[in-house]
């Protein structure tokens, strides 16, 4: 896929099916574990966009909320956020966590950001947290994005950097292949977590779509998967979500069981007094409308 193609099917249909069906049920399921497991990129990505009081933000692939209400609280009660999402059941969860805040400034919307006609010119942000790395067409979702912002406006995201140097996605599903059916190996452009680990190329996506001064800075966090001694805990949790997930799908219920005793073994070695640990290496991206 080039970065502008278009797909003939409607558009991110693959996103929108896989988002609702069990993979959107697992992470509305898990959504305070991925909180916690998130907390320090989302923190750092937040404080990266800077919001303003009286801003209006957009928060692309927002999920079940924890950054629409980081952003609502940055704004404050004179701005507004809108947080899009694809996922029926993650945005149930962010609404009912808006609702249960003090947070009216806050609001969620099932959309496709990639193709929603948003007023032009009505918001000051739009960021992205992990959401922004699943368009079947980016330069055309980034357009529409661009279309969205002010003019001067801040586009700010976080996306992941290469699999390989991403040891909580990598050391789980090395752990586990061996065990299981051959993978097929995905392009390492087709729309997916890694889609932008490759900084040259978010930078022509933004250009062609209008953005300027693009910056592209690597931020590095360890990811705690579970409490020290709570090995078992912590691989029910590591295999349900990630590359190991989908690998994980395609075995027998032997071939599973394996797998997952293998990753129990690896996440034991890296278990240590603060809690089980792996790295992980993202980007934080910004440019201007």
């Amino acid at each position: 896929m080039t970065d502008g193609t278009s797909s003939t099917a409607a558009p991110n249909a693959d996103q929108v099916a896989y988002w609702n069906g069990d993979a959107g049920d697992k992470w509305a399921r898990l959504q305070a574990h991925l909180d916690g497991l998130f907390a320090p990129i989302s923190a750092a990505a937040v404080a990266a966009a800077a919001p303003r009081q009286g801003e209006h933000a957009l928060d692309i692939g927002c999920g079940c909320g924890a950054t629409v209400l980081a952003l609502a609280e940055g704004v404050g009660s004179l701005g507004r956020v809108t947080g899009v999402d694809i996922s029926a059941p993650m945005l149930a969860v962010a609404e009912h966590r808006i609702a249960a805040s003090a947070l009216t400034q806050a609001a969620v919307l099932k959309a496709d950001a990639a193709t929603e006609p948003f007023a032009p010119g009505s918001f000051d942000l739009a960021f992205s947290r992990f959401g922004v790395m699943f368009f079947d067409a980016p330069v055309e979702a980034f357009i529409n994005i661009h279309r969205a912002l002010k003019p001067g406006g801040r586009l700010v995201f976080a996306c992941w950097r290469p699999f390989k140097a991403n040891p909580w996605f990598s050391v789980p599903y090395r752990a586990a292949v061996p065990h299981l059916p051959e993978q097929e190996r995905p392009e390492p452009e087709a729309p997916g977590p890694f889609a932008f680990a490759d900084p040259d190329r978010v930078g022509r996506i933004l250009g062609l779509a209008g953005f300027a001064e693009v910056r592209v800075e690597a931020f590095d966090a360890p990811l705690t998967l579970g409490r020290h001694g709570e090995v078992e805990e912590a691989m029910r949790f590591t295999v349900q979500v990630g590359p190991v997930s989908r690998a994980l799908a395609s075995g027998t219920e032997a071939q599973r069981a394996a797998a997952e005793r293998a990753v129990a073994a690896a996440l034991a070695e890296v278990d240590g007094p603060e809690g089980i640990r792996l790295g992980a290496q993202c980007w934080f991206v910004s440019a201007r409308a």
